[in-house]
């Protein structure tokens, strides 16, 4: 019985990969931690880490694939615009060993800053794409894109979404495989994307297309199921599959289906449900992504219902209602549960050291106008809310430092800027370069607790290294101030904050308390071993 996300990674180790790389991020995360707790994959020596980034990440296993091995590399969908640059180009490059990229989308932002579909980046990227429908098809997957990666030289894109990666499942395992061993490209020049080279790796590319469409024509992922009713046709992708399915009891649909789970389209099999059907109706998770290219080479007269002509939402995620609805089936919704107890906003954990640095910053501010803090992703974003309403802005990994650069420039001063230990080293220092080649007065507040904390508290990369980190890009030592964030310190902190807010240059606060949730865990292991010995 398997998450989604855990189906990957098992399906990963079963199929002889080597190195997994990510950084955490939800829906990805579960799949990196299930390889780093593995015991199969410990026996046999995959490596498995987090990166400093999405790019980072990107980078690294397209650097084994080179040495001829398996790697895959996990993020978010988000994680997608860091990676892209790496991603884009890896598409070019081709792949020596097989190279699988998942990225995990997240419809109706469970906990995203926006739901943007992955597959407009394996479209764009010219790669092909694995969508499944189950915990199944995410593990056959796997292996069959370790297989179709090496066989087409290409990466590939394995694309999920929420409920897949977070719902769970009985899945069926295949023989474990053998690694690959280590073996260079036999063109020594494949990654050197000088222009002459990426000319010819480009056409090499577009040349693989018509493989790309022919596998796809024959995918047993792409499935045609034939049906009574022709006055309407439905194409589903990935997961949607299962919100129809839950609309009929006997699990028979009365129109013809095409399900496709593997890119680029089958066009032979769309032409068809095309050409035997009145009408049709697209369900896809995320973005309209068929639909549109249906309509692009389809528009022909006859309707083709989705979410472009709002028979099914644009926003948010499928569930069997919305289809319901889309099939002209009564209106399933029913009523509101009532709530169980009174809910509550999400906040910051009791005794979390962000507690105690808002605390301090809002103290130190309070003799400026509001609208002065600038912040990031993490935990410390809850800062937004009662009782602190401590930050004013939270974009995308690492834009913290940057905007508030921008303010600065702008005039206004003091701009303060808050982001986490691991998002600085994710996405801030490059901003904190740009702050100190400019000499711009921004007062930059690393709030340190020791951990990936939002994500379920993975290590961070910027443990015991923040400090020399920022002397190293110039930052002058003298105003790189650690503090201690607990009520015990409050008067001294809020003066050293407010010390920091009067200089007219780039200064560094760094708050450093471990996260009270790994705090609390690892007390528990400690006691637990001790207790054994």
């Amino acid at each position: 019985m398997l998450l989604g996300d855990e189906a990957i990674a098992q399906a990963a180790i079963d199929a002889g990969v080597s190195g997994v790389y990510a950084y955490p991020g939800t829906p990805s995360t579960e799949i990196t931690e299930f390889v780093m707790n593995s015991k199969e994959a410990r026996e046999g020596y995959v490596h498995a880490s987090w990166a400093a980034n999405e790019k980072t990440a990107m980078e690294a296993a397209l650097g084994m694939s080179y040495a001829g091995k398996r790697a895959m590399v996990c993020m978010k969908h988000v994680g997608m615009n860091v990676a892209a640059d790496a991603f884009v180009n890896s598409a070019i490059t081709g792949a020596n060993g097989g190279l699988i990229v998942v990225a995990a989308d997240d419809p109706s932002m469970h906990s995203s800053q926006n739901e943007q579909d992955s597959r407009f980046y394996g479209k764009f990227a010219m790669i092909p794409i694995l969508e499944p429908s189950n915990q199944q098809e995410a593990y056959d997957m796997v292996i069959y894109g370790f297989e179709l990666s090496e066989k087409l030289a290409t990466p590939v894109m394995l694309r999920i979404t929420t409920r897949l990666a977070h719902s769970r499942s009985g899945v069926l395992r295949m023989p474990t495989r053998d690694q690959n061993g280590l073996k260079l490209p036999s063109n020594l020049k494949q990654f050197i994307l000088l222009p002459a080279i990426a000319r010819k790796q480009y056409k090499t590319l577009v040349g693989k297309q018509t493989d790309f469409i022919a596998l796809s024509e024959t995918s047993g992922f792409n499935q045609y199921t034939e049906g009574s009713d022709h006055s309407m046709g439905i194409i589903t992708t990935g997961i949607a599959l299962n919100y129809l399915m839950e609309n009929l009891p006997d699990r028979k649909v009365p129109f013809p289906v095409l399900k496709i789970g593997q890119y680029p389209l089958p066009k032979s099999l769309v032409e068809r449900i095309y050409t035997e059907c009145s009408s049709l109706l697209l369900l896809e998770e995320g973005y309209p992504v068929v639909e549109e290219m249906l309509r692009g080479y389809l528009n022909h007269g006859k309707p083709v219902h989705g979410r472009l002509d709002g028979t099914i939402p644009f926003d948010g995620e499928l569930n069997p209602n919305i289809v319901a609805v889309a099939l002209g089936l009564a209106d399933t919704r029913g009523r509101d549960i009532p709530a169980a107890v009174v809910g509550r906003p999400p906040s910051l954990c009791k005794g979390c050291p962000h507690i105690y640095s808002y605390n301090a910053l809002n103290q130190a501010l309070e003799t400026w106008s509001k609208g002065r803090v600038f912040s990031d992703i993490g935990c410390y974003t809850l800062g937004a809310l009662e009782p602190f309403n401590a930050i004013n802005s939270c974009v995308d990994m690492g834009a913290s430092i940057t905007m508030a650069k921008g303010a600065a420039d702008a005039g206004l001063n003091p701009a303060v800027a808050v982001i986490g230990d691991s998002t600085f080293i994710h996405s801030g220092i490059t901003g904190l370069i740009d702050c100190v080649n400019d000499n711009t007065s921004v007062t930059v507040i690393i709030l340190d607790n020791a951990t990936t904390a939002m994500t379920g508290g993975q290590d961070s990369a910027a443990t015991g290294k923040i400090e020399n980190i920022c002397r190293g890009v110039g930052v002058d030592p003298e105003h790189i101030i650690v503090l201690n964030p607990s009520p015990k310190y409050h008067d001294e902190n809020m003066s050293a904050i407010k010390k920091e807010l009067d200089y007219q240059g780039v200064s560094v606060v760094i708050p450093r308390r471990e996260c009270i949730q790994t705090a609390t865990r690892n007390l528990k292991i400690a006691r637990k071993e001790a207790k054994q010995q």
